[in-house]
């Protein structure tokens, strides 16, 4: 995130209620509060409210709604040619919500390029894990054979799903994982995946980038549906070749 804000804007401390500013009036870099804590009902409020907690584990917490916003419809995810031959011949399996705790914690220690340590620290985990036990957070595990080689996990809302991060012990892991996410959150009839930040590699895979305007509109639509309550632990896929 840039650090260059909106003349005038001023950025506010959170106190002990679960309340935040109006994101639609922060600055496009997005940071609009800070502080307050990770209490699992204030963080489905700034979720609800299209605001999330980025920070370093040595930072207050920081409270962000960024504009633009990048979001991937279910079925516009686009895979390549390489990776339908991966998801058609590779021995792996996709199960949901049947080890949480190792898809955030391997989240955790991935080394990721151009990154030093990870903004997923000890009070982040803890935070996730609560929202996960009351069945708000859930993961997508990977596994050849017995082992755990990709995941990814995040907050379901009403028909709306917050993607916060994924890793790969094994090339395409994770993105096997985000098809797997996809195809099942369109037939369950979920209207998006927000991906939070635009970054390339989620455009080249079909994400559409989106002004805050109207992520904030689509999110107070997405929030009057129902979505899936409580665990997905029965939630099951296998690939389908949809060319």
């Amino acid at each position: 995130m840039s650090s260059s804000y909106d003349e005038g804007y001023c950025i506010l401390p959170l106190g002990r209620a679960h309340t935040f500013p109006d994101p639609s009036g922060a600055p496009k870099e997005g940071l609009l509060a800070y502080g307050g804590d990770l209490d699992p009902e204030r963080v489905l409020k700034a979720y609800s409210m299209g605001i999330f907690p980025w920070y370093s584990p040595d930072d207050p917490i920081l409270w962000w709604s960024p504009d633009p916003r990048l979001l991937l419809y279910p079925r516009e995810l686009k895979i390549s040619k390489s990776l339908r031959r991966v998801l058609r011949n590779s021995e792996y399996r996709v199960l949901f919500d049947h080890d949480f705790a190792s898809v955030i914690e391997s989240c955790a220690r991935i080394e990721r390029p151009g990154q030093e340590g990870s903004w997923l620290g000890e009070e982040m985990v803890e935070a996730y894990t609560q929202l996960h036990r009351r069945g708000f957070a859930h993961s997508v595990e990977v596994y050849r054979g017995e082992r755990l080689i990709g995941g990814l996990y995040g907050i379901g809302l009403g028909a709306a799903f917050f993607g916060e991060s994924m890793f790969s012990a094994e090339k395409n892991a994770s993105k096997i994982a985000l098809k797997a996410l996809s195809d099942v959150l369109s037939e369950r009839g979920y209207d998006f995946v927000d991906c939070q930040v635009v970054t390339e590699h989620l455009v080249r895979m079909g994400a559409t980038v989106v002004s805050r305007e109207r992520f904030l509109s689509e999110l107070k639509e997405a929030l009057s549906k129902g979505g899936c309550c409580g665990g997905w632990r029965d939630f099951e896929w296998e690939y389908a070749d949809d060319r």
